[in-house]
Order: structure tokens, then sequence, then C-alpha cells
């Protein structure tokens, strides 16, 4: 299963790169003659209800998808992992006004933020993107306050202080290096998350707007023809499905392979 995951994930990973410079037809071509065609060796797929190819779409979903749920893991990380660290190694007043903000950051949805930020911006995958990461940031800094806090009650942390070190040092030296394993298995499990919360903003229509192809969009769109052409909502539903699982199935496997204690015998 997890072999199958990972061939997976590689090929949607390597579609959604090349579809940054190269896709088999046009995204934003329409073809009127050519709507809702039928599986071709031009379009294998078929095309949708302004002619454009399936196959195409769905590369350039991809990308725009793992693109915006890679960003704002990457931004939950860079933002909530430091903010984590500093909240275990300072003292109790600082500690705790870092956990009391991240509380009212973690009370505001992904779909509330998004909200707001269209409302001065308009709608994009921009916004669907630091919507995401900030509601990412409150779970790594927590993950990572938790786990540190566990690393400071170690006796090697207690050598470190005699031996003159301060804790901002220790913290960046001794605990972010057992911390990083953990935020890296959760950033695995935040990933596919973040792939679902982009498709659901792009579905309500505050992710991704056209021209920019998302597979959120693409359901969205496909919603009105489901009686006429139901496959353009099955293609880019089953590409969501099987990109999260993917991604969770290879979550797990990393899980287990840094905790023995997950692993049957």
């Amino acid at each position: 299963m997890r072999g199958l995951a990972a061939i997976v994930v590689a090929i949607v990973g390597a579609a959604a790169i090349v579809a940054l410079a190269w896709t088999p037809h046009a995204v934003d071509g329409i073809d009127v003659a050519g709507r809702f065609g039928a599986p071709s060796l031009a379009h294998p797929l078929g095309t949708d209800h302004y002619g454009r190819d399936l196959v195409s779409m769905l590369m350039a979903g991809a990308s725009t998808s793992l693109g915006v749920a890679a960003g704002a893991i990457l931004v939950g990380v860079g933002v909530g992992a430091p903010l984590g660290l500093a909240a275990a190694a300072s003292g109790r007043f600082v500690g705790g006004a870092l956990m009391r903000a991240s509380d009212v950051v973690f009370a505001f949805p992904a779909l509330i933020v998004a909200a707001m930020l269209s409302t001065f911006t308009g709608p994009s995958a921009l916004n669907a993107l630091v919507a995401i990461g900030l509601f990412n940031v409150p779970v790594f800094l927590r993950l990572t306050a938790a786990t540190a806090r566990s690393v400071l009650t170690l006796d090697f942390i207690d050598a470190a202080r005699l031996a003159g070190k301060g804790e901002a040092r220790i913290a960046a030296e001794h605990v972010a290096p057992l911390v990083a394993p953990v935020v890296v298995t959760q950033a695995s499990t935040q990933f596919a998350v973040a792939i679902l919360a982009e498709a659901g903003l792009s579905y309500v229509g505050l992710g991704a707007q056209p021209p920019t192809v998302s597979w959120g969009r693409m359901l969205a769109e496909a919603q009105t023809m489901m009686a006429l052409a139901p496959q353009l909502a099955v293609w880019p539903g089953l590409a969501i499905a099987v990109t999260v699982l993917s991604v969770t199935t290879l979550g797990e496997a990393f899980t287990r392979s840094l905790d023995p204690r997950l692993v049957r015998g």
C-alpha cells in the first residue's frame, strides 16, 4: 500500500511540476465545437463544457492545489515551529501569551480568514494559501511547544545549562533537532488536510479564480453539469480523493518509521 501511495504521489507531483511549463493543450483555450468531447487519442479523458482538455486541466489543477497546500504548510511550519520553541523556552508569561494568541488564531477557520481577506483583495489562490497557512500556525506552535517542553526535562538539557548555555542556544542546538521529526510528521498529515481545504475554498469561490485552474474550481464548474456530463466532476473529485489518501498513507508510514512503538511485531 505504501509503495502504491508513493507512486501516486510521485506521479501527481511530477504532473504538477510539468504543468508549470507545459500541458498537452492550452487550459485557457475554448473550443465550442469540441464541447463535452468523448475520450480520444487527442483528449484521453475527453473535454469539458468549454472544450478544454481534461488531462491538461487536471495537470494545471494539480499545480495550483498542491502549490497552495505546500505553501500553506511552509507558512504554518515557518511561523508556528519557531514560536512554539520560543513558547517552550521562555518564561511562563511569554509562553502563556504565545499560547493564548495561538488559541485566538485557531478560533478562526480558514474559511472565515479567506472570506475576510477576499473582502479587501478579492478571492484568489494566494488568499487561500494565506488563510490555510494562518490556520496551521497554531497547530505547529502547540505541537512544537508541547514536544519541546518534554525535551527540556531531559538530563542532557540540565548539563547544557550547567555548561553555561542560554535558553535560546539550547533550544536551537539541542531541542530543535529532536522536535524536527515530529514537526515533519505532522506536516505530512496537515498537507493532506491543506489539499482538502484548498479544494473547499476554491469550490465555494474563495480560492483560485479563472483563468487559474484548481481541482476545487473544476468541481464547482462541474456542479451544474452533473446530469449532462458527470465525468467532469468525477475526475477532479477522484484526483483529490486519491491524492489525499496517498499523502495520508505516506504520512502514517513515516510516523511509524520514526516511532518504533507503533510498529507491530
